[in-house]
């Protein structure tokens, strides 16, 4: 005799109402990861310039390391991003962002328990490394796992990133005080970096399932053989090194305008405050407009006209000007969601981010160090920031190029 057939329709009926649970599940996971790994991308880098002076006298660091230290950032991101689309063609993505967590969190906590500069060094690149390549995989885990909502949550990861970096510039001091080293002012947040793994496992763990890990990326596109792939690099790394000048030396000019330490530190503070809703907004209008050209647009009027306010009045107009750059530097978010806009193929997203951000960043290194220079030999502010103006202009032209709507595959 046959069962009854609410014998055989149960479990069916079972697997159907918890598969939407599963999938929410699933998809709040990836999420969590997402924006955790995102928050610890500025990190170990803001946290070190906060206390660097403590750990020049702690690791006997020449002024020549010191700036070593300073400028690893940067090259750090364009050499081991570089690297990213080797990577994820021989293993999936998942796998590959937790290598990279694992690789901050080793980098993080080997650095601060040496005695040695070498080790430092090479812990701090090993920290670095891991950082570059989540900056790569980021846009594509996005593009993979949100292809309906990728807007809101590159807008999302961007503030999660923008908070880890504020958070840590302004504790690290703190924490390194109350525990009586600067070791455990850096240390600290390696515990953060294993929280961000652990969203992660579940996911590449999973055999089977509607958010089960991405498989290895297949085939091979090269953007710098395109004029997409150049525009967005320049774009990238136009704003960025205007991103980077800001973060080095805005304070010293708001200093050299009559401003007390303290309140040019709160207006530097500024800008990531204010920019930290342009950053979650960024992108999801990115989404819904037609054309990007108003937006590219705007984002450098504002950016330039903050410039020339500085010259002209950079005391009586600093709160406006601070919050004109805000809005101007929105353009960071807007190139990360761009980067998923001119691919067709997840293999195309992680080859154009990796060529974007690599040579991107080799640009953005430019920044700090040439406006360093000029505001040396003239000992003054007009001549740095008419440079950066001029940044801002091939960012323009970059970003006008980006704007048409063309794909890397193409």
């Amino acid at each position: 005799m046959a069962p009854p057939a609410s014998t055989l329709t149960a479990p069916a009926s079972a697997a159907i109402e918890t598969a939407p649970a599963a999938r929410t599940r699933g998809t709040a996971l990836i999420l969590a990861g997402i924006l955790l790994v995102a928050l610890n991308l500025r990190i170990a880098i803001t946290s070190l310039g906060a206390l660097l002076e403590e750990v020049r006298t702690g690791l006997h660091l020449s002024g020549a390391m010191a700036g070593v230290v300073t400028t690893m950032p940067t090259i750090a991101f364009a050499a081991f991003g570089a690297i990213a689309p080797w990577l994820v063609r021989r293993f999936s993505p998942g796998r590959v962002v937790v290598a990279a967590m694992v690789a901050l969190v080793a980098g993080e906590a080997v650095r601060v328990a040496t005695g040695s500069t070498v080790v430092f060094i090479a812990t701090s690149a090993l920290a670095l490394a891991g950082i570059a390549v989540a900056n790569i995989l980021l846009p594509l885990l996005v593009r993979q796992y949100f292809p309906t909502r990728t807007g809101l949550v590159t807008g999302a990861y961007t503030v999660s990133l923008t908070a880890g970096a504020s958070v840590a510039a302004a504790s690290a001091v703190p924490i390194a005080d109350a525990f009586g080293s600067w070791r455990a002012g850096l240390g600290a947040w390696s515990v953060l970096a294993v929280v961000a793994v652990l969203p992660w496992l579940p996911v590449i763990l999973r055999r089977s399932g509607t958010h089960a890990t991405a498989a290895p990326l297949n085939g091979r596109v090269r953007p710098a053989r395109t004029r997409v792939g150049w525009a967005m690099a320049i774009y990238f790394g136009t704003q960025a090194l205007s991103g980077y000048a800001t973060m080095g030396w805005l304070a010293q000019l708001f200093r050299d305008s009559g401003y007390r330490p303290q309140t040019a530190g709160l207006l530097l503070a500024g800008v990531t405050a204010v920019g930290i809703p342009v950053a979650l907004v960024m992108p999801a209008l990115a989404m819904r407009l037609r054309s990007l050209r108003p937006l590219v647009l705007a984002l450098s009027a504002m950016m330039i006209a903050s410039y020339v306010g500085l010259i002209l009045a950079p005391h009586g107009g600093a709160v406006a000007w601070v919050v004109l750059l805000s809005i101007g530097q929105g353009a960071f978010p807007l190139a990360l969601v761009t980067i998923g806009l001119r691919a067709r193929t997840p293999e195309g997203t992680v080859a154009l981010s990796a060529f974007t951000q690599s040579l991107g960043y080799l640009i953005a290194a430019l920044g700090p160090l040439v406006v360093g220079a000029l505001y040396e030999i003239t000992g003054g502010w007009n001549i740095p920031i008419g440079f950066l103006i001029a940044a801002a202009l091939a960012q323009t032209v970059a970003g006008l190029a980006v704007a048409r709507p063309r794909f890397v595959e193409d």
